[in-house]
């Protein structure tokens, strides 16, 4: 099985998305190509220590950001915040989700769009929308969370996402063309 979760990922196409990650962070191609080729021999000895084969890409993403900090270390005793690019990496996949979600809220229906607007873009309180909108309580609250999952059944249909434990984006890859392809890493 492990094997298998490896195989699905270790193409070029993924080997490549390495490579652009790694550079972001080390700005040097060829040393890129010599941490990424590390990494894959770190994951390669080390997949009998995965536990769950669903999260195999962030994982891999783990030992490549722990190859890159080793990289730093090896090369000098004091690590540089400047060596390192990780906010504007999060900002980037974090600006992705945001973009879309915006695009897919408005594909929504109306009755349940500007509820939900209201709630998280105007940070209204649903007291709020329901006396701007002339609804009841329950059923603005009944709105918002109907929008929200609406959005995120559409989420999920169209896009991979996967998170670290602070809710960063580590991963947001468009299935279906649905972003601007800039933005998005398709799959």
């Amino acid at each position: 099985m492990a094997s298998e979760a490896l195989n699905m990922i270790a193409f070029p196409p993924f080997h490549r998305e390495l490579v652009v990650y790694v550079n972001k962070k080390v700005k040097d191609k060829a040393l890129s190509e010599d941490i990424v080729q590390e990494v894959f021999i770190k994951v390669q000895t080390k997949l009998g220590q995965l536990k769950d084969h669903s999260k195999v890409t962030s994982w891999i993403y783990q030992i490549t950001g722990n190859t890159i900090i080793d990289h730093f270390r090896s090369q000098s005793k004091t690590l540089q915040p400047s060596d390192l690019d990780w906010e504007n990496e999060r900002h980037e996949f974090n600006e992705c989700v945001a973009s879309c979600l915006s695009k897919l809220l408005n594909t929504l229906p109306e009755k349940y769009r500007v509820p939900l607007e209201l709630a998280e873009i105007q940070n209204l309180s649903q007291t709020e929308i329901a006396q701007r909108l002339g609804l009841s309580y329950s059923a603005t609250k009944s709105r918002v969370q109907r929008a929200r999952q609406m959005l995120k059944a559409r989420m999920d249909e169209l896009y991979k996402i996967e998170t670290d434990a602070y809710g960063n984006v580590l991963i947001c890859e468009d299935r279906a063309g649905f972003c601007d392809p800039n933005t998005c890493v398709r799959s």
